[in-house]
C-alpha cells in the first residue's frame, strides 16, 4: 500500500460469521484504496477468525488483533490504539458500507477542513436484501456546510450511529476521546458520539446514506436487555468527561438531557424488577441534577424541557407501574396506522369528489343566472326592435 493511510477501518468482530464476509467485501472493495482495515475479534467462537484470516491472505489492508472476549469498549480502544490513518472509519461486522463511501467521506473532510464528516444510514432487511429506508438524522439547515455542535445544540440529541461518519484520528487522540470499556456490548457509542460532539468544532454533515445498517440480526447488541447499569455507567464517563474539560457548566443541562433520554429507554426495555430497581438511580440522578441547577427550565431548549417534565422522570417507579398501560397503546399503534392508511386515503379522495361537485353545483349556478341575464337581455332587444 503507497502512501499515508488515508482512513482506518475499525471493525469489532464477536461471533458474526454468518454476516461478516458481506462487510468485509464491501471494504476491501473501496474506490478508495488508501485505507487499513483493523478487524478486532473479541474472542469469537464461531467461524469469525477464520473467515478474517482467509480475507488478510489475499488483502494485506487487513490487520488482526485477536483477543479474549473483553466486550466492544475495549475491542474499540484496541483499534483505536492501532490506527495510523488520517481518518477513523467504523463499521459493524453485521453490516456493510457503499463502496465509494470513504472517497466520497475522506473528500468532503479534506475539502473543508473537518474533525467529523457524518451521513445518513439505510435501514438493510438481510432477509429480503432490500434497503427499506433512509434515516434522516440531521436538521435539513445543518446539511451541506461546516456546523459547530455547541451553537446547534440539537446535534446531541441525534442517535448516535457512530458508524455513520469519519473521525480525524489526531482529533480523537488530542481529546482523549475513547470508548468506556465495560463489558458486553451495550450503549458504549453514546459515551464516544457526547465527546466528539462536545470537543468538535467543525463538523460536515452529508445527506446521502452510506452504511447499510442490518435490522435482522437477532443478535444484535441493541437488542440485549442485560446490562441494567449500562446507560447510568456511559452518562457517568460523560460528566467525568465534560469536568475534565471544564465544560460541565456549559453543556451540562444537555448531558443530563441525554442522560434523562437514555434513562426512558433504558426503563421501557428492562423487565419489571430489574426497571423498578433502576428507577431509584433516575430519581437519586433527577434530584442531583436539579439542585446543581442543571433542569433550569429557563436554561434547556425544548428537547430537554420535554425530558425533565415527563413522568418516567420525575416519578420513574409510578411510571414502570403504569407501563403496560403505555405498552398497550403503543402496540395498537401499527392497527390504527393501518387503519388510518386504508381509511384516510379514500376519505380524502370522498372528501376531493365532494368538493369538485360543490364546486360544479357552483359553476353551473353561475352559468344558470348568466344565461337567464342574458335570456331577458335578448327578450328586450327584441321587444324593442318590434
Amino acid at each position: 500500500m503507497g502512501g499515508k493511510v488515508k482512513i482506518s477501518v475499525l471493525v469489532p468482530i464477536y461471533n458474526v460469521e454468518e454476516f461478516l464476509s458481506e462487510c468485509l467485501d464491501s471494504l476491501v472493495n473501496q474506490t478508495l484504496k488508501d485505507i487499513e482495515i483493523i478487524c478486532i475479534n473479541d474472542g469469537s467462537t464461531d467461524g469469525s477468525l477464520e473467515i478474517v484470516k482467509k480475507y488478510a491472505r489475499k488483502d494485506k489492508r487487513i490487520i488482526i488483533i485477536d483477543k479474549n472476549n473483553s466486550g466492544y469498549g475495549d475491542s474499540m480502544n484496541q483499534g483505536l490504539a492501532k490506527a495510523t490513518g488520517e481518518y477513523v472509519g467504523i463499521v459493524e461486522p453485521d453490516d456493510f458500507i457503499d463502496l465509494d463511501a470513504y472517497e466520497t467521506m475522506y473528500n468532503l473532510a479534506k475539502k473543508n477542513d473537518v474533525e467529523v464528516v457524518k451521513g445518513n444510514f439505510y435501514e438493510y432487511y438481510g432477509d429480503k436484501k432490500i434497503d427499506k429506508g433512509i434515516s434522516d438524522l440531521f436538521l435539513i439547515e445543518n446539511i451541506g456546510k461546516v456546523v459547530d455542535p455547541r451553537m446547534q445544540r440539537e446535534i446531541f440529541y441525534q442517535p448516535p450511529c457512530i458508524w455513520a461518519g469519519i473521525y480525524k484520528n489526531e482529533f480523537l487522540r488530542k481529546n482523549k476521546i475513547d470508548f468506556l470499556p465495560t463489558p458486553g456490548a451495550a450503549y458504549q457509542d453514546a459515551g464516544f458520539n457526547f465527546k466528539v460532539w462536545a470537543m468538535a468544532r467543525r463538523v460536515y454533515f452529508v445527506r446521502r446514506a452510506f452504511l447499510h445498517y442490518r435490522q435482522d440480526n437477532a443478535n444484535s447488541s441493541v437488542k440485549d436487555v442485560g446490562k441494567v447499569y449500562c446507560v447510568k455507567d456511559e452518562h457517568d464517563s460523560i460528566e467525568e468527561f465534560l469536568k475534565k474539560n471544564d465544560l460541565l457548566g456549559e453543556l451540562g443541562s444537555v448531558a443530563f438531557t441525554c442522560r434523562f433520554g437514555g434513562y426512558v429507554w433504558n426503563l421501557h426495555r428492562l423487565k419489571f424488577r430489574p426497571a423498578m430497581e433502576f428507577a431509584k438511580t433516575v430519581r437519586r440522578d433527577y434530584k442531583r441534577a436539579k439542585n446543581a441547577g442543571y433542569l433550569d427550565i429557563k436554561k434547556l431548549d425544548d428537547t430537554g424541557r420535554h425530558n425533565v417534565r415527563i413522568m418516567a422522570v420525575k416519578h420513574p417507579r409510578l411510571y414502570v407501574c403504569l407501563r403496560p398501560f403505555h405498552d398497550l397503546k403503543n402496540s395498537m399503534k401499527p392497527t390504527l396506522s393501518k387503519i388510518m392508511k386504508m381509511v384516510l386515503p379514500r376519505y380524502r379522495q370522498r372528501l376531493r369528489t365532494i368538493d369538485a361537485l360543490l364546486r360544479l353545483k357552483d359553476a353551473q349556478d353561475e352559468l344558470s343566472v348568466k344565461i337567464s341575464k342574458l335570456e331577458s337581455k335578448i327578450e328586450g332587444e327584441e321587444k324593442d326592435g318590434c
